[in-house]
């Protein structure tokens, strides 16, 4: 199943943090956000959740 990043919903309490990637992972995280109509970091924030979960469940 292709990966859908998550709508935008209410915020949440929040951090900030930087972080380095390679510009091929920068590019393909652009594309999917722009396929989307969505945010780079919404792409990253629902990618990490996705993972996340599915650690869980595992």
């Amino acid at each position: 199943m292709p990966f859908v990043p998550k709508k935008t919903r209410k915020k949440v309490e929040a951090g900030y943090k930087t972080i380095y990637l390679r510009q091929s992972v920068i590019d393909a995280v652009e594309k999917i956000a722009k396929d989307n109509q969505t945010s780079f970091n919404n792409v990253v924030v629902s990618m990490i959740e996705r993972c996340l979960e599915e650690e869980r469940e595992s």
